[in-house]
């Protein structure tokens, strides 16, 4: 087990539990802190509340006392609570350091051993996909952070030779003060959570610490292309390794109409890409200049992406069927998502849209419906896709009930060369108890067709 080197705190107070708490509190008993843990919603009975108090937690449930404060010098707090709760902005008038359990990593291993990966859109797919690159050339890596693996178990156990490659959320990102990846990407930057962030330039702020505490040597990977992030990276003092779909980077990853290049070597062959769209580009450009610093070779990188077809329901390639190339983005439960998967394709898309009705102008959309040939909705927003189509106007039209309908109606309109996209531009909440339920049942309905 690796243990926590040069960690300034001895009493320390988890607030929240969940997974990441527990295994937060867990690691700092077994290094001999004092701990105390402080949760709204567990029970006395729960099996991790129990194992916490056998260890020597003071466990806390049901409420955040205040007099809690009096007695720590450190809180690690789950990310998704907000710091706008009253025990959150008292202890901010303490002016008690507040971290996110990412921040625990810096303090578990070597530098070396740590990448992070940030970004409003894209993190999962790179992240995926660069974990891959490694498997492929045999590179001992273990893959955590927001995409659903605590990050503290794994580094608490992580091999000298591994490296440890963290997809990054803007709410664990702002609860870091030392954490210091060795190699950091920032793929874009958009608005976003502002229902957590009290506005805009907070997020920025949160996404930019994955690079603040990075040394001189050290590699910040940044998107060229996002004019915003190019110009907050002026401050970044590390090494710059960019990437663009764009222009030409004699120091980065970059693409010409043929080959994708990682400064002047030639990678990979576009041809030989399964994943489509440029933000899937950008996506691989990112991984690409992150494995090349690893060591990671051109074989194995040309090996995954020959392959690779994307995150479940992120723009995932289903499968070809009788010359049909079907697609299921079901993560696309906004129209920004939405318009990025139309971009995607310059073959002609049956595209199957709806859901939750939350009172969007999919109006914004009709720029990006050129390739569309035919519109299949389902949910409740279902007669404003209708409407839509009627209004390009797209002849191919039709409203389902269900999912299998949508997929049946939209095999109909189809022929061989055409695209068949579920990217439905609305939450699942109306049918569906998340979108990736939603996606399943598309996939299941795909697999019916004859």
């Amino acid at each position: 087990m690796n243990e926590l080197h040069h960690f300034p705190y001895k009493n320390i107070l988890v607030l929240g539990l969940a997974r990441s708490g527990t295994m937060t509190a867990q690691t700092l008993l077994r290094n001999g802190l004092q701990v105390t843990v402080t949760d709204l919603e567990a029970k006395e009975d729960d099996e991790a509340v129990l194992q916490l108090k056998e260890a020597g937690a003071q466990v806390v449930l049901g409420h955040h006392p205040l007099n809690l404060l009096d007695q720590v010098d450190l809180i690690v707090k789950n990310p998704g609570i907000p710091y706008r709760v009253p025990f959150l902005q008292e202890a901010l008038k303490r002016k008690l350091p507040i971290v996110t359990e990412i921040e625990l990593t810096s303090y578990l291993l070597h530098k070396e051993q740590l990448i992070g990966i940030t970004g409003t859109n894209g993190k999962t797919t790179t992240t995926t996909l660069l974990g891959e690159f490694f498997k492929a050339d045999h590179k001992p890596v273990t893959v955590a952070g927001n995409i659903g693996v605590v990050a503290i178990e794994q580094a608490e156990k992580l091999k000298d030779d591994e490296s440890l490659l963290l997809e990054l959320s803007s709410f664990q990102l702002m609860g870091t003060k030392q954490f210091t990846p060795h190699i950091a990407a920032l793929l874009n930057l958009q608005e976003a959570h502002l229902d957590y962030h009290q506005s805009y330039d907070e997020y920025i702020d949160a996404k930019l610490n994955i690079f603040r505490q990075q040394a001189e040597s050290d590699y910040a990977i940044y998107n060229a292309d996002d004019a915003l992030l190019s110009e907050k990276m002026k401050d970044i003092h590390s090494i710059h390794l960019p990437f663009s779909v764009h222009k030409r980077l004699e120091n980065g990853a970059w693409q010409d109409e043929d080959y994708l290049y990682f400064k002047d070597e030639q990678v990979v062959a576009k041809a030989d890409i399964v994943l489509v769209g440029d933000h899937n580009i950008a996506n691989i450009l990112a991984a690409i200049a992150i494995a090349k610093l690893k060591g990671v070779s051109n074989e194995a990188i040309h090996e995954v992406l020959t392959q690779f077809q994307g995150v479940e329901h992120r723009l995932q390639f289903v499968m070809k069927k009788h010359g049909r190339y079907i697609y299921n983005d079901s993560k696309a439960t906004n129209l920004i998502a939405a318009q990025i998967a139309l971009r995607s394709f310059t073959r002609p898309i049956i595209w199957i849209a709806g859901g939750l009705e939350r009172g969007d102008d999919i109006s914004e959309l009709i720029p990006d419906l050129h390739h569309v040939k035919a519109i299949v909705s389902f949910g409740e927003a279902k007669h404003k896709f209708m409407d839509l189509a009627e209004k390009v106007p797209i002849d191919k039209r039709a409203v389902a009930e269900t999912m299998q309908d949508a997929v049946n109606k939209a095999y109909a309109y189809s022929e061989a060369g055409d695209v068949i996209l579920l990217s439905p531009a609305c939450a699942s909440w109306d049918q569906y108890q998340s979108f990736e339920e939603r996606g399943h049942m598309f996939i299941e309905a795909v697999h019916t067709l004859k």
